[in-house]
C-alpha cells in the first residue's frame, strides 16, 4: 500500500461512521510519497473521544508509524485506554510499545504490553465498550 492510499484509508474510517462526529481530522503526505502526519479528534455519541496521531515514514515497501497515539476517554474526560509509543516505559516487554488503561474494579490506570495498533482496530475496541454484546 502506498502512503497516499493509507492516509486515504485513515481519513475514510475516522469519516465513515455514523455514530461519530469528527471534530478534527487531517491526514497529509509532508514528503510525497516518503512521510506523512495523520491525526483526529473523534466525538462518539456517548460524549467519550478518541483524539489520535500517527507519524509515518515509508521505509522499501513498508509503511511505519515512527511515533503514535490512541488516546480514548469517556464524557467525564477519565481515561478508558491510550496506546502510544512513547519511550518512557522500558519495564513493559513490548517497549516502547504500550498501553495505558482504567482498571474498572480499582478505578486506577495501569500500563500493559501492547502492539501497536491501527485506526481500525481502535475503532473496533471502542465498540466493545458503546455496544456491549452481554
Amino acid at each position: 500500500m502506498d502512503l497516499q492510499r493509507y492516509l486515504t484509508r485513515v481519513y475514510s474510517l475516522a469519516t465513515s461512521r455514523k455514530d461519530v462526529d469528527v471534530e478534527r481530522i487531517y491526514a497529509e503526505e509532508t514528503i510525497p510519497g516518503r512521510e506523512g502526519t495523520c491525526e483526529g479528534r473523534l466525538r462518539f455519541w456517548d460524549g467519550s473521544l478518541l483524539e489520535f496521531i500517527e507519524t509515518l515514514v515509508v521505509r522499501g515497501f513498508l509503511i511505519v508509524k515512527t511515533d503514535y497515539a490512541y488516546h480514548y476517554q469517556d464524557s467525564n474526560s477519565r481515561i478508558v485506554f491510550r496506546y502510544d509509543n512513547a519511550p518512557h516505559h522500558p519495564e513493559i516487554t513490548t517497549f516502547p510499545h504500550h498501553k495505558h488503561m482504567l482498571r474498572a474494579e480499582s478505578g486506577r490506570e495501569v500500563l500493559v504490553s501492547a502492539t501497536p495498533p491501527g485506526l481500525q482496530d481502535v475503532l473496533r475496541e471502542i465498540d466493545g465498550y458503546l455496544y456491549p454484546t452481554d
